[in-house]
């Protein structure tokens, strides 16, 4: 509203159809964003939810603001007098829950005090008790918000300065309400204030919207936080427990039915989700060697940190002479009694260069893949269920004999996303498609560029890894 200062130049109202099409554009608006907050469904553990909702809350409440100065403004001020008086507000009552603004105005001449109907209404008083004096009115207010009062006050009526501020009030009936003030000086012809007039708006509702966006917005960007550094652990941890070999690595050193073996991993998508899969090969004390590949369950700290324990588990009983059946047995027992619960899949051989004879035992896991000659199968799985699903479980162990040539490929659930359209049959026919290409190629990182050109451009869901080794001749 205008001040008294400039009184004595009425403003022009604005052209009513004008203000009728701002209004009916911001009731549109409201109804719209009203209709995105109904279709807003939040979670308890969902911060980006609550941070949606808080901020749709929050435009409401602007637009019902804007509606009702918009409201005002098509009514337009009563013509101001002379006097120093402020005029009263018109007396229609609007109903509490839409009152937001009232103006009020302390005559310190006559002592006289003028409080719109509205403002009544805001601090829960009858229009009957009166308004409290300029003196009075900072015993409404929260203690600790009195003296902010006072000095403003004081400023206004001893240096001209205006008010624009907020502070809290106790209503009659105990509600607690913020209210934002405006009020300017009004001088008599001497130069001297003859009045204080003030406009009051209940912005509680709009405070309290504005601390949920905060809050949620706090909350959502400590979620990003705490996702980042758990994000940043899981990469650490699982670049500490892979293998450091990289390209191709040779097992045994011997000459006689070498492997060539090669590994690689791939991230999910948005590589945003660090898995517990797993690849391993090592050299045995017997001179045989050891291939493995394994997924967990989950994602992030506890899954690499899983798959870490798991790893450790099993490099150490292959090192000291477990084939691979009791080791998987063993697996499973340590992963039914480890703090955090999971499943998990594996496959673990165990290959004699001296004999070309691979034994291996796998755990609901995708079996191997065998290519010989330009073509490919899948090897024959023993018995093994998921580690982790059945106490006391025993995992069969089965045999194949290689030849110069052949080239094995182990690989986790991830890289043959299964969907709808498209099942781990589908994914391995992709696979066992490769024969003749795996069997041409020179070496077992050629092997791996060629699986990975086929599963690693697409859009996977999950992480996943692939090792494949190649036997000398």
């Amino acid at each position: 509203m205008p001040s008294h200062l400039f009184a004595d130049r009425p403003a022009q109202p604005p052209e009513p159809g004008s203000v009728d099409a701002l209004i009916s554009q911001t009731r549109r608006l409201r109804g719209d964003v009203d209709a995105v907050r109904r279709d807003t469904v939040v979670d308890d553990d969902d911060a980006q939810g609550r941070w949606q909702r808080a901020l749709c809350d929050l435009a409401v409440h602007h637009l019902d603001d804007l509606r009702e100065h918009l409201g005002q403004l098509k009514e337009g001020l009563p013509p101001v007098p002379e006097t120093v008086a402020f005029p009263q507000a018109a007396p229609e009552i609007v109903p509490e829950a839409q009152t937001r603004v009232g103006s009020a105005e302390w005559n310190l001449l006559t002592d006289e005090v003028s409080w719109s109907d509205e403002l009544f209404q805001i601090f829960g008083r009858s229009p009957e008790s009166g308004a409290p004096p300029l003196d009075e009115l900072g015993s409404t207010l929260f203690s600790e918000d009195q003296p902010l009062l006072t000095a403003w006050v004081t400023a206004c009526l001893v240096d001209g300065r205006p008010i624009d501020g907020e502070f809290r009030i106790v209503r009659a009936d105990g509600r607690v309400r913020t209210l934002h003030m405006r009020g300017e000086p009004v001088l008599d012809s001497d130069g001297c204030t003859a009045s204080m007039w003030a406009v009051m708006r209940d912005v509680s509702e709009l405070r309290r919207s504005q601390r949920a966006v905060r809050e949620s917005r706090d909350s959502l960007q400590r979620q990003r936080e705490i996702a980042q550094t758990e994000h940043r652990l899981a990469v650490e941890l699982q670049e500490a427990v892979l293998p450091p070999w990289r390209g191709s690595l040779r097992l045994p050193h011997s000459d006689a039915g070498t492997l060539d073996v090669a590994a690689h991993y791939l991230p999910s998508a948005t590589s945003a989700l660090i898995g517990g899969d797993w690849y391993d090969a090592l050299e045995l004390p017997d001179g045989s060697s050891m291939l493995t590949v394994g997924d967990l369950t989950g994602h992030g700290v506890t899954a690499t940190s899983g798959m870490a324990m798991m790893l450790g588990a099993l490099r150490g009983m292959a090192m000291a002479g477990i084939a691979p059946g009791p080791l998987m047995g063993w697996l499973n027992q340590l992963l039914e009694t480890s703090v955090q619960p999971a499943l998990g899949s594996a496959v673990c051989c165990r290959y004699d260069p001296a004999r070309r004879v691979l034994s291996w035992a796998q755990a609901g896991h995708p079996a191997p893949l065998l290519f010989r000659r330009g073509s490919g199968r899948a090897l024959t799985p023993p018995e093994g269920v998921l580690l982790g699903a059945t106490s006391g479980a025993s995992y069969g162990q089965a045999e194949e004999r290689l030849e110069a040539g052949d080239v094995l490929v182990l690989h986790t659930d991830g890289l043959t996303p299964r969907s709808i359209e498209f099942s781990r049959a589908d994914g391995t026919e992709r696979l066992l498609a490769l024969a003749p290409r795996l069997s041409a190629a020179r070496s077992a990182q050629d092997c791996v560029r060629l699986v990975v050109e086929e599963f690693g451009e697409g859009e996977r869901e999950d992480d996943a890894c692939v090792l494949v080794a190649r036997v000398g001749g």
